[in-house]
């Protein structure tokens, strides 16, 4: 028999996906279109992690992550892929406003991720003595970034803490709940990180930045939604994996993992599971406990990832209300400087925002509140109705608005935003080599390279390419069945 009949008549090789996240189902996408057969499994009652659908006042609405970035290809082309290209929507306006100084400020253009190309669009932020403190920075001896170095701490530098503290700390903290003078530059906004290391006044580097991407003509979106809200997308991407022959099992936690002289052994309470590779997409804690065994190395890396806590507050109010409010039309929404000493970091009108909501709910208008950042997370072992309290009072300072809502809803999100501190991305280079001494076994989600819904898709796939070549290119490898023992 020649070699390609007995590689045709070789069983596919098993996978099994630890985690349902949007990572874990991307990865779980992927590999089941490679012909290998793959086992999800998710140790809560649903998929999709932080991308979650509930509903207030009867619409549907999203209580986790609401939009996609556009200008990254993975999370709209898995959204085409699993069937909802009709249901792709950009923001209806994405005219956002700074809560600063005592007044909702137009939020300044032409900056990479707060950090300002053009100083003359910021008079509306900024003190006098913080736009004189800009000018300054041509007379400055250059900055030294290295391997890395901290955001804010860089921008503080260059062109003083007021830069930092009222545009890039909301920005960076609207990503990562974190402190933007911890945050790595290399890891968060790389774009900036490598535009510096050219040298120069950082003013210019952003204007190089700015150019680069003109030349790029990029069009379209910069965002996307879906009609029905992002949390739609892990049911869809659940449906296209098992529609493709995968098996995925919900309250299914794992307990252990185990080399064997085959593959791998994942214990879970109901029985064991054989696996010829394993994808490990879930957060960096439950990953080092599960890797504790096998790669101490690799756990003690995960185990030293911090991450941020927050809750959202989802309010509906009766669009006659909120009518009078000049301070509500237009606006997609603010964000909140730390400095200022408000509790809500940030405020989303989804009426405004999303034209599927104004559709579902055209007598409401639904609008969200964010609450909690690293190292301030006491707000959210409040009472929900202490936290839709905060965020009533802070939105009437902020927008006048003191109408009360017709319903409410609060999510915390404990333990969900990874921190990328300085030397974040040496410390994944890190995991990943240590991880990568183990046969046929690869991590994947948002401690890595992205929080963000495209970058956490492309981890998985990075992921899944590579337990696929493993298991294709070693035409040796024993097989395992999938079976499972104890049941």
């Amino acid at each position: 028999m020649q070699r390609s009949q007995q590689r045709a008549e070789t069983p596919p090789g098993h996978v099994v996906v630890i985690g349902g996240g949007i990572a874990g189902l991307a990865a779980a996408h992927r590999l089941v279109a490679t012909g290998v057969r793959v086992t999800l499994l998710e140790a809560t009652d649903r998929l999709g992690g932080k991308l979650m659908t509930g509903e207030i006042a009867g619409v549907q609405v999203d209580l986790g992550a609401e939009s996609m970035l556009a200008r990254r290809p993975e999370a709209v082309a898995l959204a085409e892929a699993v069937g909802l290209a009709d249901r792709l929507q950009p923001p209806a306006t994405a005219t956002a406003s700074l809560w600063t100084r005592d007044a909702l400020r137009p939020m300044p253009k032409g900056h990479v991720m707060g950090v300002p190309g053009d100083p003359a669009v910021l008079g509306e932020v900024l003190s006098p003595e913080g736009l004189a403190r800009i000018a300054e920075e041509r007379d400055l001896t250059p900055t030294p970034v290295g391997e890395d170095v901290a955001v804010g701490a860089y921008v503080a530098d260059r062109l003083g803490r007021e830069v930092v503290d009222r545009l890039v700390e909301p920005l960076l903290g609207g990503v990562y709940a974190g402190d933007a003078y911890r945050i790595s530059m290399r890891a968060a906004v790389p774009q900036l990180f490598e535009a510096v290391k050219e040298g120069g006044p950082l003013l210019e580097a952003v204007g190089r930045i700015q150019e680069r991407a003109a030349a790029r003509q990029q069009t379209g979106p910069v965002f996307q939604g879906i009609a029905g809200g992002i949390g739609t997308l892990p049911a869809a991407v659940g449906d296209a994996v098992r529609a493709g022959g995968g098996e995925i099992r919900t309250e299914t936690p794992v307990l252990g993992l185990t080399r064997t002289e085959t593959g791998w052994a994942v214990r879970t309470d109901t029985g064991v599971i054989t696996a010829d590779g394993i994808v490990l997409a879930t957060p960096a804690w439950s990953a080092g406990t599960l890797l504790a065994a096998e790669s101490p190395a690799a756990s003690a890396e995960l185990s030293g990832v911090e991450y941020a806590s927050m809750a959202l507050v989802t309010l509906a109010f009766r669009r006659t209300d909120i009518e009078r409010y000049e301070t509500l039309r237009g606006r997609s929404g603010f964000l909140v400087p730390p400095v200022d000493g408000h509790t809500i970091k940030a405020s989303t009108f989804s009426s405004n925002k999303w034209q599927w909501v104004a559709d579902a709910a055209p007598d409401l208008f639904v609008l969200r509140t964010s609450v909690g950042r690293y190292g301030e997370e006491d707000h959210l072992h409040r009472e929900d109705g202490e936290l839709v309290a905060v965020s009533l009072r802070d939105l009437a300072a902020a927008t006048g608005l003191t109408a009360r809502p017709v319903d409410t809803e609060v999510t915390r999100w404990i333990g969900g935003l990874p921190q990328y501190p300085v030397g974040h991305l040496a410390r994944v280079a890190r995991i990943r080599d240590e991880v990568a001494k183990l046969p046929a076994l690869r991590v994947c989600g948002a401690v890595y390279d992205g929080v963000g819904i495209p970058a956490c898709i492309a981890s998985a796939h990075r992921a899944a390419d590579e337990i696929a070549s493993e298991i294709i290119a070693t035409p040796t490898l024993v097989r395992g069945t999938g079976s499972e023992a104890g049941q």
